[in-house]
């Protein structure tokens, strides 16, 4: 099994000087999307990360495969992948060799993106609590380094989508120092990242769901 504190170090490497390195003229780094059971539409947002993907590529010298993964949460394969993205509407349940799988995962240097598409929250927390016993969602202060890349948002997360009108809120399972999961709730990043047709966001609204999600991936790459 890859170790994933050596891929760190080899992303962090890629990612000061620009994400460079290519094989064979691809992109060697590539994202991933996490396929879970229970009934959840873990494929919900299509769209998303490929814009996202761009999008960094674009505005931050990135360059991520345009082709996003797809991982299953108890797969050893999870370990090549740095960032990992998990949305959907529904429930999610992990088995005991996917907890701890994913649980390997994030001590040993990864890093969970949970986007609530609505309807997820009262599943991911009990199953989080699996991952992680330990550890408590605690909200990340406006003055997070993640609000705080490129692109800054001092007032938190932007809100995308209305939901039950609730703010906007960002938290963070935080391991040892290091915040191995973030978790946006009440704003639904990833519909901000689909095609404009899909939704027909304003752009002005668009433009800040990806620039907030390309400051998840800068924080992602660049964390100690």
């Amino acid at each position: 099994m890859l170790n994933v504190t050596s891929i760190k170090g080899l992303i962090l490497s890629l990612f000061l000087y620009g994400l460079s390195f290519q094989t064979n003229g691809q992109a060697d780094l590539q994202i991933a999307k996490l396929k879970y059971n229970g009934g959840g539409d873990w494929y919900a947002n299509k769209t998303a990360l490929p814009n996202l993907i761009s999008f960094c590529n674009k505005n931050l010298s990135t360059n991520i495969s345009s082709e996003e993964a797809v991982i299953e949460v108890g797969s050893k394969f999870i370990f090549t992948y740095p960032y990992v993205y998990m949305t959907g509407h529904g429930n999610v349940v992990f088995s005991e060799q996917e907890a701890e799988n994913l649980r390997n995962y994030l001590i040993g240097g990864g890093f969970l993106h949970i986007d609530d598409n609505y309807g997820l929250d009262k599943f991911i927390r009990l199953e989080m609590k699996k991952v992680l016993p330990e550890l408590d969602f605690v909200e990340l202060p406006f003055n997070h380094p993640i609000y705080h890349q490129k692109f800054k948002f001092n007032n938190g997360l932007p809100k995308i989508h209305e939901h039950d009108g609730k703010p906007a809120q960002g938290f963070g399972l935080i391991y040892q120092g290091r915040l191995v999961c973030y978790y946006t709730y009440e704003t639904d990043l990833g519909n901000g990242w689909e095609d404009q047709q899909i939704y027909n966001n304003p752009k002005a609204l668009r433009t800040k769901a990806l620039q907030m999600g390309a400051n998840i991936i800068s924080f992602c790459f660049t964390q100690e």
